[in-house]
């Protein structure tokens, strides 16, 4: 977290900007690598599943935990938030309307993915949005070391950190879509619940992992663009690439379940953080109970 911190300062970017964009990326990148090698390999209902199920995840699990663990209670930059938070909620509506006859198709998949280059263009370019999304305190020294050295320096680690992990994250994620096909198939659950439920929970560990450090070391910022941006991430770029790799076809009642939960919790998540601008110990049990009730809904609904 505290790299993080840093490369925003350096960069001249709000952290929240970092959250969405840098953060989000990083932690996103194994339902990237489960749901692309689901649908590469015909299994494009995991694809699916792993990407609604992560973002009930972050919101239910990973953001609830991080309000109930911090110390005091995470603030919000509601600016920057509303701008974000108006974007998520609409392609989740988008989202639900395109999957709702039971396919997502390359077409569709394309669309999202270019929702979501112009979306990061937008958010990096925009001087107005950046200078939104600066907090008016900042806990990090701007003449920071990392600040000081030269750019191929600054990067020389974080690129060697970053391939030795990608190698770890597309063999482990193998060994995760294996295992949670033969789960299905020995128990005869569907593998779009499958990835609704256990692939995504698996999954989310890093958002997971992350807000709760960021909580505690009071960046909530980050946290919450994490979270914001790993949503996003779930909906344009998972399942737009899956999309685009293999079409998804996937049984209407579990997208008109899986779509309106996703859309319900995101909605709570956004509105309880607009409220006073802060997420405190009550609005994470919220979410979280709210989780609760998805999970035994999907076991009751579907197995």
């Amino acid at each position: 977290m505290s790299g993080a911190s840093n490369i925003a300062v350096c960069l001249n970017m709000p952290k929240m900007v970092i959250g969405i964009v840098l953060v989000g990326l990083a932690t996103t990148a194994p339902e990237f690598a489960v749901s692309v090698q689901a649908a590469f390999l015909g299994h494009p209902e995991i694809a699916l599943g792993n990407a609604i199920g992560s973002v009930i995840c972050d919101d239910g699990i990973a953001l609830a935990l991080a309000a109930l663990i911090a110390p005091v209670a995470i603030m919000v930059n509601c600016k920057m938030l509303k701008i974000a938070g108006v974007f998520l909620l609409s392609i989740d509506i988008i989202g639900y309307l395109m999957a709702k006859n039971g396919t997502v198709g390359r077409l569709e998949g394309a669309f999202f993915v270019f929702l979501l280059v112009g979306y990061f263009w937008i958010i990096l370019k925009s001087k107005k949005i950046r200078m939104i999304g600066f907090s008016q305190v900042s806990d990090i020294n701007s003449d920071s070391e990392l600040c000081k050295l030269p750019l191929k320096q600054r990067l020389k680690k974080p690129v060697l950190l970053f391939s030795i992990g990608l190698v770890g994250v597309i063999v482990t994620s193998r060994i995760v879509l294996e295992s949670s096909i033969r789960i299905a198939h020995h128990f005869n659950i569907s593998e779009t619940i499958i990835g609704l439920t256990v692939i995504a929970v698996g999954t989310s560990l890093p958002e997971i992992s992350t807000c709760i450090t960021a909580a505690i070391k009071r960046e909530g910022e980050i946290a919450v663009g994490n979270i914001i941006g790993a949503d996003i991430l779930n909906v344009l770029w998972i399942i737009g690439v899956s999309a685009l790799v293999n079409p998804i076809t996937v049984d209407v009642s579990i997208i008109n379940f899986s779509f309106p939960f996703m859309i319900l919790i995101v909605s709570v998540m956004l509105g309880s953080m607009l409220i006073g601008c802060k997420l405190g110990k009550i609005k994470g049990l919220v979410l979280f109970l709210l989780y609760l009730v998805y999970l035994y809904m999907t076991l009751t609904l579907f197995i």
